[in-house]
């Protein structure tokens, strides 16, 4: 019979923690920071660590679920990102995607955690419907974030999963706000590169977003268009048929 594991305390963790953060510190940019900043990155308590050296970190600490919710709640930026990568999901709760999720202050942070971590979790197409009628503008964010990124990797899904986001996508085009209405384009066109029958719908929910008239959904309409009525695109999904 298999022993039970012990579970770790945090005086087990602080050590790990506490020389990533030492770590984090020594490989501070502030040229980095204020090039983030340009972008729209948050640069408070910012260190500016490249995503590679956080691979890297992450690689060498292991998955560590403890680890990660202290990374989470020092709330150092590059911190927050290494979370989502040593998080375990089996260990992650929806409760603890709430309070997560509630905390993004970061196109990247909302990104790297939708990307790296959510779209892992049972409840992620759930979860990218009810975060796109939030209203605080990084969870509407991640809410497009998931429908992208699960787009992308979760091949065993069916085309009806994706056909109902195309109307939460509809819904939201209007959404001025940038952050917004670049997850809301990101998700419609990674929708329209799956196949060709999801091409169509795509194709065919930009030209309904396109009458509604408003500047972000004209925008978001038109260059969805632009990529997925596009030679490279449909020789993708050709040699994706076939």
């Amino acid at each position: 019979m298999a022993k039970k594991q012990k579970p770790q305390l945090v005086e087990d963790v602080s050590p790990m923690m506490e020389r990533i953060v030492q770590t984090l510190e020594s490989l501070r940019n502030p040229e980095a920071v204020a090039g983030m900043a340009r972008y729209g990155i948050n640069p408070e308590r910012t260190y500016g660590v490249s995503i590679p050296n956080l691979r890297k970190i992450a690689r060498e600490s292991g998955r560590n679920h403890l680890l990660a919710q202290m990374l989470w709640d020092s709330g150092i930026h590059e911190a927050k990102i290494l979370a989502s990568m040593t998080a375990v999901i089996g260990e992650l709760s929806e409760e603890q995607m709430e309070s997560w999720v509630k905390d993004f202050d970061s196109w990247d942070v909302c990104d790297q955690c939708c990307n790296n971590l959510f779209r892992k979790a049972a409840a992620a197409h759930r979860k990218a419907v009810e975060w796109s009628s939030r209203n605080e503008e990084f969870v509407k964010r991640a809410g497009f974030t998931l429908m992208a990124c699960l787009s992308v990797h979760d091949k065993a899904a069916s085309d009806d999963v994706f056909l109902q986001y195309l109307p939460v996508i509809e819904r939201e085009s209007s959404d001025a706000r940038n952050y917004v209405k670049k997850a809301v384009n990101w998700a419609l066109r990674q929708i329209g590169k799956r196949n060709s029958a999801l091409n169509r719908a795509a194709i065919e929910a930009a030209e309904q977003i396109k009458q509604m008239g408003s500047k972000s959904a004209k925008w978001i309409a038109a260059n969805a268009l632009r990529e997925l009525t596009s030679e490279a695109v449909r020789k993708r999904l050709v040699t994706v048929t076939h």
